[in-house]
């Protein structure tokens, strides 16, 4: 992985706070090498739009918490049925269940490292479907 030490620990705390709401499927898709204008995306979702802006406001205070950070910009917030929160080095998506598998952002940028983004309270290693380059998903240890 080539993200930054910075996008790293934004990742971990991201991590702990979608766990915290029981999201399910958070993964880490590394665009660092594709993309110019961030380094990471995550993918999360949840089966309920009440569960997904739970999610994506938990994300927001925990990154307010130990980052001093609030999003660029938000969107989606309102139908909570897709909440992109975009923090410059890491762009998140919070979504339904139907529209993570609908839209498939994984398989969008197929070519590049998905990292399964364990729950650091329990050691879990969320199992993932292979999304990255030769078909490999890889776990991420933080």
């Amino acid at each position: 992985m080539v993200c930054s030490a910075f996008t790293t620990q934004l990742a971990h705390h991201v991590a702990c706070a979608a766990h915290d709401k029981l999201a399910t499927n958070p993964v880490l898709v590394d665009v660092s090498e594709r993309l110019g204008l961030t380094e990471g995306f995550i993918v999360a979702s949840a089966p309920t739009v009440r569960q997904v802006k739970a999610i994506a406001e938990e994300i927001m205070d925990v990154i307010a918490e130990k980052e001093h950070l609030r999003p660029v910009h938000i969107e989606g917030r309102t139908e909570g049925t897709w909440v992109l929160l975009d923090y410059g080095e890491i762009v998140i998506h919070v979504l339904k269940d139907e529209e993570r598998e609908y839209y498939a952002l994984e398989k969008l940028w197929g070519d590049c490292p998905v990292y399964s983004m364990q729950d650091p309270s329990r050691g879990d290693v969320i199992s993932l479907p292979s999304y990255s380059p030769k078909g490999m998903t890889y776990a991420l240890h933080m």
